[in-house]
């Protein structure tokens, strides 16, 4: 009887080991490939360069252009705010100095005395007649000042009204007063076909009668200041003063004076 021969002892037999389906893992050093698909990359903004692309190019080089323009008129209104600002502020020093050295004070006016001629309003005829009236009007000038002096030039103007209505008119004399000085000059006002109302012309011999006519002289006088050697540019003395006189004859006496001085620079 033949002797059992088992398969393993057989010599043509070879042990096989199983294969394993699994994939064997990479190495660690290997990063997994991620699969494909859309990723967000941050760079660093020192790293990003801005070129604009070529159909803004022309865009950009325009906003560039009108900023760099704005920049410059800005530095242009700083330089003229500053230089207007030095001037503003050295002719301030320059007038307190003036101030400081010279003290100038205000001139005084008033009138001293005052003379009626051609005033017939004794009779209220019906019309009344145009009347021609002459006044002599004496003004008195003070200019207190101890270093200014005064020019009175001429194109001057002296109207004399009676509520609101112009009666006569005149000029001063042109002169030269000089600093600590008190002139009086003698003006005559003349006033020509001048037609009053009945109702103008009985108020004015209702006044006499009272004692108290109302009139209202206005002076205007262009000068030049002197100081020292230099004289300014011409300016207008204003002088609006209130009379009250007690009748329209040669003798009339004034009964209240209010003058107001005032000044035009330019």
């Amino acid at each position: 009887m033949a002797d059992r021969v088992h398969p393993r002892d057989s010599p043509f037999h070879t042990e096989t080991t199983p294969l394993s389906l699994s994939r064997s893992s990479p190495p660690e050093s290997e990063k997994p490939v991620p699969p494909p698909g859309t990723y967000v990359i941050q760079i660093p903004k020192d790293q990003v360069y801005r070129v604009p692309p070529p159909e803004n190019a022309s865009r950009y080089q325009s906003y560039t252009r009108r900023k760099s323009r704005r920049n410059s008129c800005h530095c242009c209104c700083c330089w003229f705010l500053g230089l207007l600002a030095a001037i503003v502020f050295l002719s301030a020093v320059a007038a307190g100095v003036f101030y400081l050295v010279v003290r100038p004070e205000s001139p005084n006016y008033s009138v001293e005395s005052i003379a009626f001629k051609g005033f017939n309003l004794t009779t209220t005829s019906s019309p009344p007649s145009a009347i021609s009236p002459e006044i002599h009007v004496t003004v008195r000038a003070h200019n207190p000042n101890k270093k200014i002096g005064i020019y009175y030039e001429r194109e001057s103007s002296v109207k004399l009204f009676y509520s609101d209505i112009k009666l006569c008119d005149g000029v001063l004399p042109a002169f030269y007063q000089p600093s600590k000085n008190v002139t009086e000059f003698r003006t005559a006002l003349t006033g020509s076909g001048i037609k009053l109302t009945s109702a103008v012309q009985k108020g004015l011999v209702d006044a006499q009668k009272q004692g108290k006519v109302p009139l209202e002289l206005d002076l205007r006088a262009p000068v030049r200041i002197k100081v020292g050697p230099i004289k300014t540019w011409t300016i207008t003395v204003k002088v609006a003063c209130q009379l009250t006189v007690d009748k329209l004859t040669a003798d009339a006496n004034i009964v209240s004076r209010d003058c107001d001085y005032g000044v035009d620079l330019w």
